[in-house]
């Protein structure tokens, strides 16, 4: 297919995702469609080059509200999968089909920093966290307190254990190596 034939598909999809958004969600995701429709048309092998576009409407909105948590309930705003399909007029299982095809073509997860809404990044339990050098994760905050201290948090937790820290690191290390199953 030529890349003007690709480019209208694309300026399609576009206006279906952002006039759905536009009716049934917000802003924000009228904006997440429209980047992640681009970031489809800028891949080798455009997915939207084939296929229904209803589908594939259907599928980034779909994709992008399994990720920001849209099916359920407790959140805002709030759509059913089936609400987005009978708008598109697709079968649920098909554009689930194509929604996976999505997140694993831009790789796409929860708290995903470049596709999710503003309320998921701001309410990522793990946003505030980091790894240290001994691997394990804990509040920024915390390492601060580490610092002041000159104490690692695997000293902290030897201590506690009443172990020296080389030899919780050790311990630390078979455990996750016979919890592998590796040698």
């Amino acid at each position: 297919m030529s890349d003007e034939k690709t480019k209208n598909k694309e300026k399609q999809l576009l206006e279906m995702v952002e006039t759905f958004a536009e009716e049934y969600i917000d802003d924000e995701y009228k904006e997440l469609s429209n980047k992640l429709v681009k970031k489809l048309g800028r891949k080798h092998d455009v997915p939207f080059k084939r296929g229904n576009l209803e589908i594939w409407a259907s599928a980034v909105i779909y994709a992008l509200g399994q990720i920001n948590f849209l099916f359920d309930k407790s959140f805002e705003p709030y759509l059913t999968p089936d609400d987005i399909c009978d708008y598109f007029n697709t079968k649920k299982s098909t554009v689930s089909t194509k929604a996976k095809k999505i997140r694993d073509t831009v790789n796409l997860g929860h708290h995903d920093k470049e596709f999710s809404t503003n309320r998921m990044l701001e309410n990522n339990p793990l946003r505030d966290m980091v790894i240290t050098e001994d691997g394990l994760i804990i509040p920024k905050s915390e390492l601060m307190n580490f610092e002041e201290n000159n104490v690692t948090p695997a000293n902290l937790i030897a201590e506690n254990l009443e172990m020296d820290e080389e030899e919780y690191i050790n311990e630390l290390k078979n455990f996750i190596v016979e919890r592998n199953g590796r040698n």
